[in-house]
C-alpha cells in the first residue's frame, strides 16, 4: 500500500513514505527517537482506508534522510522548517500533523510558530519544550526522569551507549508493543552511518539552547523560567499520554496544554510512552475521531 519518494525540503533530503488517496485530507505523522517511520505502522493503513492521504517522513538524522554534520543543524528551527518545506513541496495550505515523543515536541513547535497551516494536532506523549524547560527547573521529579539527557550531552560516550540504551527505553513498553521482527528492524535502521550521532544532535541542540538561555537569564539578573513562557497556540490539539511514562511526567500534558485555546487531553492509566503500539486501535480511533470532529466540540482543559 505505501509509496516512497525522496524529497528535497529546507536542504536536507527527506525520505517519506505516502499512503491513502492523493486527493485526501492530508495527514502528516511524525516519529520520535529512536524510531522512524516505521513507529506508525499500526496508523497508516486505518488512516488511509478512511480516506486520508497519509504523509510520514523520515525526520533529518533517521533512517535514510540527510544527516547533516554538527550540532548546529539540529536545532527545533530547523527541524520545523524541515516539515513547512515538505508541506510546501506537496503544495498544501494547510494539514494535520501528529506528533509522538520527539515529533510531538516539533508538532508543538510547528502549531505554536505556523498555526495558519495546520487544521489540529495530535500529540502523543510529548510536552511542548518551553513547558520542560520549565519543568527542569522547578520539578525535581522530572529532572531526575530526563537523567539519559544530560548523558547524551558527553560525546562518544553516549554513542557508545546507544544499543543498550535505545533498547532498554523501548522495553519501557507494554509486553507485546514491540516484537522481535520490530525490532530486528530498528536495529538495521539505527546500523546506516551517522544515524547515532544525528539522533542524539537533536537532544544536544535543545539542552545547548537551554543551558544558553539560562545562563543568559542569571547573568541579567532575570527569573530563567520568564524566558519559556509559551505563545497562546489557537490550532485545535488532543493530546493522548499513557501515564506509565518512565521519562515524562503528566504533569508535563497539563502544563503544555495551559497555553491552548482548544484541547483535549485523554490519560491512558496503562499506557506506557509507547502508547501508539501500546494501544494501536485506540489511538487509530481517537486520531480519526477528532480530525473529523467539530472544534465546537473541543473542551479547554487547564
Amino acid at each position: 500500500m505505501y509509496e516512497e519518494q525522496f524529497i528535497d525540503a529546507n536542504h536536507v533530503r527527506l525520505h517519506v513514505i505516502f499512503a491513502g488517496p492523493q486527493d485526501g485530507k492530508p495527514i502528516i505523522l511524525l516519529h520520535g527517537f529512536p524510531e522512524f517511520w516505521y513507529g506508525w505502522r499500526h496508523q497508516i493503513e486505518p488512516l488511509a482506508a478512511a480516506g486520508y492521504r497519509v504523509i510520514v517522513p523520515d525526520q533529518r538524522g533517521y533512517n535514510t534522510s540527510g544527516k547533516p554534520s554538527g550540532v548546529k543543524h539540529y536545532h527545533i528551527n530547523q527541524l520545523t522548517a524541515d516539515i513547512i518545506g515538505l508541506i510546501d513541496h506537496l503544495e498544501y495550505e494547510q494539514v494535520t500533523i501528529v506528533g509522538h515523543d520527539w515529533g510531538g515536541v516539533v508538532a508543538w513547535q510547528l502549531i505554536s510558530d505556523y498555526p495558519k497551516r495546520f487544521l489540529k494536532a495530535v500529540i502523543l506523549n510529548a510536552p511542548h519544550l518551553d513547558a520542560l524547560k520549565r519543568a527542569l527547573m522547578r520539578n525535581p521529579i522530572q529532572f531526575i526522569k530526563s537523567w539519559y539527557i544530560y548523558v547524551i550531552q558527553v560525546p562518544f560516550l553516549a554513542e557508545a551507549m546507544f544499543r543498550p540504551f535505545a533498547r532498554w527505553a523501548m522495553g519501557t513498553g507494554n509486553p507485546g508493543s514491540f516484537t522481535a521482527e520490530d525490532m530486528a528492524r530498528y536495529e538495521e535502521v539505527w546500523a546506516l552511518p551517522g544515524t547515532v550521532t544525528s539522533i542524539f544532535n537533536w537532544y544536544r541542540s535543545a539542552f545547548r539552547e537551554f543551558m544558553g538561555d539560562v545562563s543568559r537569564a542569571v547573568i541579567r539578573l532575570k527569573s530563567p523560567w520568564s524566558l519559556f513562557e509559551t505563545s497562546l497556540i489557537n490550532v485545535p490539539t488532543l493530546i493522548l499520554w499513557g501515564v506509565q511514562d518512565v521519562a515524562l511526567t503528566k504533569q508535563l500534558a497539563y502544563d503544555s496544554a495551559a497555553a491552548c485555546e482548544e484541547v483535549m487531553i485523554c490519560l491512558f492509566e496503562d499506557g506506557s510512552h509507547w502508547l501508539q503500539h501500546d494501544k494501536p486501535q485506540d489511538v487509530t480511533r481517537m486520531i480519526l475521531e477528532f480530525a473529523g470532529e467539530e472544534m465546537d466540540s473541543i473542551k479547554s482543559v487547564k
